[in-house]
């Protein structure tokens, strides 16, 4: 039989001290109010002193860059070159103008100096290009003591180096695995939970345990991201038989919304460790997933869609329309699939503050699991989240036209930019339509004016 002598048997008395208060920790001040809904607002007060300390080793930065003569490098968030909002023939008519004593309304044909409205905008579009800038971190103009968010991070004193360490042990070794067993938690009561659900009656308790069973799985999961979230205009939250609609950063967009809200999923089914959450929460609540063969196929997704929607006692479906993630700078062009339906449609603005972690998952660079493993590492995950009043479509309008109209007022609250172009440019080249409109647009003023002027 093995003897434990008496130091070994101390440090593992200690041991067994030290695991009981974690778990007891974890247990009083994060998992029960998770299960309440309550905040206790250390949080709150850990933001703030963040922004504290993320604030004086910005200005030590600053005032070392100075001494050493460094440029500190400046993002420039309204980009680089200054764009007057004028139309293609009004800008022509000025080139012409600055080129010759003939205006465009006298010369219909076709000039030469024409182009160089076209060689500008292309060299516009090379130097600052609106759409795949979105596709990549925002860079933050101050540094939060992560080496990833700040091409200045490099032009530090002794003083923020050691500070900066601090910083990392903390977040590897005592924030992550803290984060990690909380996760793992939160997921495991949600499996485990949504399945014992799914073998009750379906009724009223059913819908009642189900819809607090993932409240309090994602709101444990919240927390093993240290998100703090603002919640604004709550009786504007989504209601049975509506759409949800937001725009799209990242993965856990759904843990934000679904942490305050209860939600029927969409999406493709996958397999592993994904498939077997899938498989749990789908016995409780009715999310729609689809095989991979049914993803492509518009008419059995959009037929779905508004057979769920058409039960007004069913839960509101969440879609994020745009198709892929931004980096919560702008909001792109929303698929009109979910605007087809008839629907109400309830529209949701996230935005993130980035001087705690960046939440933008881009994956062309990224697996799901070295982003997790970032989102865990960063100091926290802080965002605003604004329910709007519900949108329905109108008469003279059609599905494009109406998600424009929600896609504007999603990016007017969160403070982003409203684009036209696809996600989907991402991974894809640009559509010879978007080609063709320009020369359109171009054959249009000058076909147009030469019927005007045989007219007269």
């Amino acid at each position: 039989m093995f003897l434990l002598l008496p130091f070994d048997s101390l440090i593992v008395n200690l041991l067994g001290i030290s695991l009981t208060v974690l778990f007891t920790l974890l247990l009083v001040f994060i998992i029960v109010p998770a299960i309440f809904g309550v905040s206790f607002g250390i949080r709150k007060l850990y933001m703030k002193t963040l922004l504290k300390i993320f604030a004086w080793a910005t200005l030590r930065m600053e005032r070392g860059a100075k001494e050493k003569n460094h440029q500190l490098y400046k993002p420039y968030t309204n980009g680089i070159i200054a764009k007057d909002p004028t139309s293609l023939e009004e800008e022509i008519k000025e080139i012409r103008r600055s080129g010759s004593s003939k205006a465009l309304d006298n010369t219909p044909e076709f000039e030469l100096s024409d182009i160089f409205y076209f060689c500008r905008k292309g060299m516009e579009t090379i130097m600052d290009d609106e759409v795949t800038k979105r596709f990549s971190a925002e860079e933050l103009e101050s540094w939060n003591l992560l080496s990833r968010t700040n091409y200045n991070f490099q032009y530090i004193s002794l003083r923020l180096t050691v500070l900066w360490g601090l910083g990392v042990l903390i977040r590897y070794c005592f924030l992550l695995p803290l984060r990690i067993a909380l996760a793992f938690t939160g997921i495991s009561l949600l499996v485990v939970g949504t399945t014992m659900v799914g073998y009750l009656p379906n009724g009223r308790f059913k819908e009642f345990m189900s819809k607090h069973v993932h409240l309090m799985c994602y709101r444990i999961c919240v927390r093993a991201l240290t998100a703090i979230i603002t919640y604004h205009d709550r009786k504007n939250r989504p209601r049975n038989g509506g759409i949800c609609v937001a725009n799209h950063t990242s993965p856990i967009d759904v843990i934000i919304l679904a942490s305050d809200g209860y939600y029927a999923m969409v999406g493709q089914a996958h397999g592993g460790l994904m498939g077997v959450i899938q498989r749990a929460v789908v016995k409780a609540c009715p999310h729609i997933w689809f095989e991979r063969s049914e993803v492509k196929d518009r008419h059995l997704v959009a037929k779905r869609l508004s057979e769920h929607v058409q039960d007004k006692s069913k839960l509101p479906i969440l879609i994020f329309p745009e198709g892929t993630c931004i980096n919560n700078t702008s909001v792109m062009m929303f698929k009109k699939g979910s605007f087809e339906i008839g629907a109400t449609v309830y529209p949701v603005a996230i935005k993130y503050d980035p001087q705690f972690g960046d939440a933008f998952f881009n994956s062309s660079k990224y697996g799901m699991v070295t982003y997790l493993l970032r989102m865990m590492t960063s100091w926290a995950i802080v965002c605003s989240v604004w329910y709007l009043p519900p949108m329905t479509r109108e008469t003279d309008e059609d599905a494009v036209q109406f998600a424009n109209r929600v896609k504007s007022a999603i990016a007017r609250q969160g403070g982003l930019v409203d684009l036209l172009w696809d996600g989907g440019l991402k991974r894809e080249k640009v559509k010879d339509a978007f080609k063709e409109e320009q020369q359109k647009l171009y054959s249009k003023m000058i076909v147009g004016n030469h019927e005007d002027r045989s007219r007269s």
